[in-house]
């Protein structure tokens, strides 16, 4: 199909999808599942077509920090179908079971796998679905098919990942969901290199540290990822010190108490929703501390035991250089040079390090990045923010009759704290799943009445 708009093509036609899903993280790959089994039971009639981009050419999540041992901070009942689905053949349980491994499991009397097999079970889960999958190329732009008169229909326009203009294909779908996931939060002034680069990439960076003149590592930031770090460089480096640099006076730990936990229940999800914006921002003020810079209380006991038992046998590795914030990175001939600022004082001073971790966090990316023009169709509230719909729909004008969907960070002022988690993931994409289902219903109906379909679904928020 060309890459430009073919207009003498009527736009009512029923285009190749109902779906084209950008970016196959945990999100979209539950959406895919959720799909794929309403497509194995359904009539051909209500059958979603559906097609997934990815710009890896595999699946993976979170690939540079499948530490050894680091386990999920979220149970194992919160996978991919089980709260959708009990029933469900892509649950965590089926999947030991298939792998001989659930009498062992059980045996742990655990609901925390560690996140190498976690991992291991996503990828399991991708591998039943991956003919919905287009691996190796991105989405770069979202247009309507055609340029004029209401949109019935979207293009994504999609290249091999790192790839030519001339490379350019079109997928024209009735429905876009946009799950492009999070990027590194970097800090203002910061370039990342070879010896600087953000905690995602740990492993993969870490293993082509053969030239280390320095014997030190600083790690900065204060939450899970980088104790994490931390503790992962302090074993794999046994000839080398560790700077934990934060600007708290210590880890704070993570609050996973059975009341708190309820703000991750599917539940919550409409409680927030419907809550007043005080409420949304005060709820996100409250349980902050059940996700964000915060740390598993059994690894901070791991750590200070680590710097107390290094401070009696007078061999301090591991480091905690609190109350200090980064100032500044500079490349050295050999290495790179940190220098931090206390905040307790005005002083600064300098380490001589071998590589700086940055472990700062994540960014939603805006959705509204890939839609070009369509981005002025789309509505805001009085901070700029997207509106969303309940049913994870982008509000936009009456001319965009096609859906714009977007899962992950970016409906967190919408949908609350579990926007970005898996707690929900299951039951969200059972909404998802619905939503198009109606949408496919409604315009079938009109079809079949000779209608012109008018306007947004009225159940939609």
């Amino acid at each position: 199909m060309s890459a430009g708009h073919a207009d003498t093509r009527q736009d009512d036609e029923r285009p190749d999808h109902d779906l084209v899903g950008i970016g196959f993280g945990p999100a979209n790959l539950a959406l895919a599942i959720a799909i794929g089994e309403h497509n194995s039971h359904c009539g051909r009639a209500r059958t979603l077509r559906t097609a997934f981009i990815e710009r890896q050419r595999e699946f993976g999540w979170h690939q540079g920090m499948l530490l050894a041992g680091a386990t999920m901070q979220v149970s194992f009942l919160k996978d991919l179908a089980t709260m959708r689905d009990p029933g469900s053949r892509f649950t965590f349980l089926r999947y030991l079971h298939e792998q001989g491994r659930l009498a062992d499991f059980i045996n742990q009397k655990s609901f925390f796998p560690t996140r190498i097999e976690f991992h291991d079970y996503l990828r399991w889960c991708a591998g039943m679905v991956d003919e919905q999958v287009h691996y190796g190329r991105e989405a770069h732009a979202v247009r309507p098919s055609l340029p004029n008169g209401p949109v019935d229909s979207l293009e994504v326009l999609t290249r091999p990942a790192g790839g030519a203009p001339s490379e350019d294909r079109v997928l024209r779908t009735r429905n876009v969901v946009l799950g492009t996931g999070l990027r590194p939060r970097i800090p203002e002034g910061i370039s990342t290199g070879p010896r600087v680069w953000h905690n995602r990439d740990l492993l993969f960076r870490a293993r082509t540290l053969t030239h280390r003149p320095h014997r030190r590592f600083a790690v900065v930031g204060a939450g899970q990822s980088a104790a994490e770090t931390a503790e992962f460089l302090h074993r794999e480096f046994p000839d080398s010190e560790v700077c934990a640099v934060f600007t708290r006076y210590g880890y704070s730990p993570a609050d996973d108490s059975p009341f708190a936990n309820r703000i991750f229940d599917p539940a919550a999800v409409d409680d927030f929703y419907t809550a007043p914006e005080e409420i949304k921002q005060s709820l996100l003020d409250y349980h902050g501390n059940t996700n964000y810079s915060v740390v598993d209380p059994d690894l901070i006991r791991r750590l200070y035991e680590t710097v107390y038992q290094e401070k009696l046998a007078g061999t301090e590795r591991l480091r905690m250089l609190n109350t200090t914030a980064l100032h500044g990175v500079e490349a050295l001939s050999e290495g790179v040079r940190v220098v931090l600022r206390r905040l307790l004082t005005p002083e600064t001073h300098t380490l001589d390090c071998d590589a700086v971790v940055l472990a700062t966090g994540y960014q939603p990316a805006d959705p509204r990045e890939l839609l070009g023009p369509l981005a002025d169709e789309c509505l805001t509230d009085g901070q700029g923010r997207l509106r969303i719909d309940r049913d994870h729909r982008i509000a936009t004008t009456p001319r965009i009759r096609s859906g714009i969907y977007v899962q992950g960070a970016a409906t967190q002022h919408s949908h609350g704290i579990t926007s970005s988690l898996l707690s929900t993931l299951a039951v969200r994409a059972g909404e998802l799943c619905d939503s198009l289902l109606l949408d496919l219903a409604e315009r079938t109906d009109s079809q079949d009445d000779g209608l012109v379909r008018d306007g947004d679904l009225s159940l939609r928020a």
